[in-house]
């Protein structure tokens, strides 16, 4: 497969996976089981989507390496913020342990799928021995989140929890992939989130946001970009662009022993997952994202 077909086939998939998977994070099934725990509910909704509270998420989330040191979750996660991940995820752990919070978060995801298109939607099955048998190569090394949903496998019987589970090594996976390949350009967490808003053509300062930067950090940052010549006033450089791209394509060559494992089921897989994935965020159970704005992607 050449690079141009890799990256419009791992940027489609993960496009249509977002949706079906990162609903995790905006269901209300979570949301009532993480107050059930002694976290805050939902804070807020916007377009219709209740929107996370930040120690559950980060707690939630954080459950997929066990029960860890903040900062060790906040260096997983790689783009937030260390300051507010961290002093989130000890108030997580005040409340709760991560087998308990990791089975409210797997259930509540499986609840919300179920509740949204059905026990058993058309193609399910088909879909989930294909992400059975996409993730069977995948590689552990430098890839934490990935390995994290990998050790939680308990080979669930119920057909939408394997569906959900395998969807969210796939994610994590690429998730994991993508901050390998932009801390191995020297390009640290802030820097990645302005350059990924210009290449999205996404408003400044806008999704950087919601990692918990300051003005002060995303200005520093802002700075050295324009000093490497990858930003100027008018917006990126077509340096930066050629850097973006190039972080983005290194991102998706680690994907391709899932592409390859894909194979011919992929048209199956995109078109499925992208009526589930409608299906989801018609229900209000899926906000939107950069995932929706890749260049090069079906």
């Amino acid at each position: 497969m050449d690079d141009e077909t890799l990256a419009h086939t791992s940027r489609t998939l993960a496009a249509n996976l977002e949706p079906c998977i990162g609903q995790v994070y905006f269901a209300p099934e979570c949301h009532e089981a993480y107050e059930a725990l002694g976290f805050e509910g939902s804070p807020i909704t916007l377009s219709g989507v209740a929107m996370p509270d930040g120690p559950a998420y980060f707690t939630s989330r954080g459950s997929l390496l066990g029960q860890v040191e903040p900062h060790v979750v906040a260096a997983a996660f790689g783009v937030f913020d260390p300051a507010v991940v961290v002093p989130g995820v000890r108030t997580g752990w005040e409340r709760t342990e991560a087998p308990t919070i990791f089975a409210a978060r797997r259930r509540g995801a499986v609840a919300q799928l179920q509740r949204v298109l059905g026990d058993d939607p058309d193609g399910l099955r088909d879909v989930v021995h294909v992400f059975e048998r996409i993730v069977e190569p995948l590689r552990p090394e430098g890839r934490p989140l990935f390995a994290g949903t990998v050790a939680w496998w308990d080979d669930p019987a119920d057909l939408m929890t394997r569906f959900f589970h395998l969807g969210d090594m796939l994610r994590e996976y690429r998730g994991d992939s993508h901050i390998n390949a932009w801390a191995t350009q020297g390009v640290d967490a802030t820097e990645i989130g302005l350059l990924t808003e210009l290449y999205m053509r996404i408003p400044p300062r806008t999704y950087v946001r919601t990692r918990g930067w300051s003005d002060a950090a995303l200005d520093a940052a802002e700075e050295r970009l324009v000093a490497r010549g990858w930003v100027a006033e008018s917006g990126m450089t077509p340096d930066g662009q050629i850097a973006r791209e190039d972080i983005e394509c290194a991102t998706d060559r680690q994907m391709r022993a899932a592409i390859d494992a894909m194979g011919d089921d992929a048209p199956m897989v995109f078109a499925r997952l992208e009526g589930w994935g409608k299906s989801m965020r018609d229900a209000g159970g899926y906000v939107g994202g950069a995932a929706d704005l890749w260049p090069n992607r079906g």
